[in-house]
């Protein structure tokens, strides 16, 4: 339990910097700006224009409610996609190199989760299973910590504004809802991602790449306050990652050669 209350402290505190270093970001936006995501999309050392980002997003949570019979937690899979821009360099961060020296990433997020709960008795007054449909919008900080050559790692903060809704089905398969509420998370973790290079002419790849991402999320309002429902756990997610901001810089450079031929040619 200390390390809860210990490890939420962290958190706002790290939320807290976090938003102060996105506000100062925000009024000191025409110093800097990030460059493509490769060094082969551009060698400019002065960006000037925010670049956007978007990807899918699916995670594992470990929910405290959802155990087996010997008391181990079983994943669940949240699906969701999030998008955002990518914000400049304030300052020189050698940590930041190889001509990727986007500061940090911000934007929201939308994710959803239908599950079925077979321990009845969660919810107070009720005494069989039910299924619970779960949909939360969500505002990130992810700062950059390391961007080198195609490897990245990142700190995303994440705060939200979650809608619960449980409902039960009869032997006639006809469902009765019988709770709802309201819940606002906290999540904090830790990304590390990878992105195929280019492979000669052929630059589409590197649009490409795998992404690990584990961190924990608090609870700080719960949806049904006497009910056994607890969304606070860590999470896990492994698999394929989009690069939305290596196609834009591509497209921008191959649209900047185009123009360059016409303008030569006679």
């Amino acid at each position: 339990m200390q390390f809860k209350w210990i490890l939420g402290g962290l958190c706002m505190s790290c939320l807290y910097l976090s938003f102060s270093t996105c506000a100062s970001a925000q009024s000191a936006m025409d110093v800097e700006t990030p460059t493509a995501p490769t060094v082969e999309t551009t060698h400019s050392s002065n960006p000037n224009s925010l670049t956007f980002s978007a990807s899918t997003d699916q995670r594992f949570f470990f929910f405290n409610d959802t155990r087996t019979e010997d008391n181990r937690r079983v994943p669940v899979s949240v699906y969701g996609l999030r998008a955002g821009f990518l914000f400049p360099a304030q300052r020189k961060r050698p940590a930041l190199g190889s001509g990727r020296v986007s500061s940090f990433k911000a934007g929201a997020g939308f994710y959803f989760v239908n599950q079925r709960l077979d321990i009845p008795g969660l919810l107070p007054g009720t005494s069989e299973s039910v299924t619970r449909h779960l949909r939360i919008a969500t505002v990130y900080y992810e700062r950059y910590l390391l961007r080198r050559n195609a490897f990245e790692i990142s700190m995303p903060i994440e705060f939200g504004y979650g809608h619960s809704r449980y409902e039960r089905s009869d032997d006639q398969a006809n469902k009765y809802e019988v709770a709802r509420g309201i819940f606002l998370p906290l999540g904090i973790g830790l990304s590390a991602s990878y992105q195929f290079p280019p492979i000669r002419w052929f630059r589409p790849i590197h649009w490409f790449g795998v992404n690990v991402l584990t961190g924990y999320r608090f609870i700080l309002k719960k949806d049904i306050p006497d009910s056994q429902i607890n969304y606070t756990g860590l999470y896990i997610s492994v698999g394929p990652s989009f690069f939305l901001e290596n196609l834009v810089a591509d497209v921008k450079q191959w649209h900047q050669k185009r123009k360059k031929k016409l303008a030569a040619t006679p």
